[in-house]
């Protein structure tokens, strides 16, 4: 079997891997997207609920609750793998590591990225978006999500060595995360108002699509120099 192969079926098995064990710990997964409802539930209840103001401030409560969701769950990304030893393990498997980490990404996607966008236009119908405005935030949150995670593998794999550095992370992702959180908003805001969305949306898949080929390949840098 060739390398690439090889590199693509472990890379399967290690999502499968994770996503079994996530399931046998559903309060990690479940925390952030019962954050990001509660989070959003809240709004309508601090502010005035006159229709025309829920609606102008949904998109920045939805991004902004989506992102601090997404921050919440990326200390479990590698932090267990990290301590029994397996992340190093990988290294030294003789596999890509950058497609093993790109296959923990990808479960840490479908995990809490995944349900957050599929929670988003519930949220996003509790704060006055009409129901025509759904798949264009659907669409949003899918793409916004995906960014989201590759970046915070980034961050997970800097602070992998560090002692309750959930601080850190925050304030090494948060920066990083401006770019999808503005076409985010802009995409979602456009969707409620009845507007094309289709060119914030470009932007976000263009941002995903950067993603998907670097992060992995930062994530295994940050990581190995974590575990030295």
């Amino acid at each position: 079997m060739s390398r690439p192969a090889s590199s693509l079926r472990a890379a399967s098995l290690i999502l499968q891997r994770d996503l079994t064990l996530a399931f046998r710990r559903p309060g990690e997964w479940l925390q952030p997207v019962a954050f990001f409802l509660i989070v959003t539930m809240l709004f309508p209840l601090a502010l005035d609920p006159e229709l025309s103001r829920l609606r102008a401030l949904a998109p920045g409560a939805l991004w902004v609750a989506a992102l601090l969701s997404s921050v919440l769950a990326l200390e479990f990304l590698f932090r267990e793998d990290g301590r029994d030893g397996t992340l190093e393990q990988f290294a030294l498997s003789g596999q890509s590591f950058a497609w093993l980490l790109l296959a923990k990404t990808a479960s840490h996607w479908l995990l809490t990225g995944l349900p957050l966008a599929i929670a988003a236009p519930l949220a996003a119908v509790g704060l006055g978006a009409p129901a025509s405005a759904i798949p264009g935030i659907l669409v949003a949150l899918l793409l916004g999500s995906v960014s989201l995670s590759l970046l915070g593998a980034i961050g997970a794999g800097l602070t992998l060595g560090i002692r309750r550095g959930g601080a850190l992370l925050s304030l090494l992702v948060l920066p990083l995360a401006i770019p999808t959180l503005v076409f985010g908003a802009r995409a979602t805001a456009m969707a409620i108002q009845g507007e094309p969305a289709a060119a914030p949306l470009y932007l976000l898949a263009a941002l995903t699509v950067f993603g998907i080929t670097l992060a992995p390949l930062a994530a295994a840098a940050a990581v190995r120099i974590s575990l030295e």
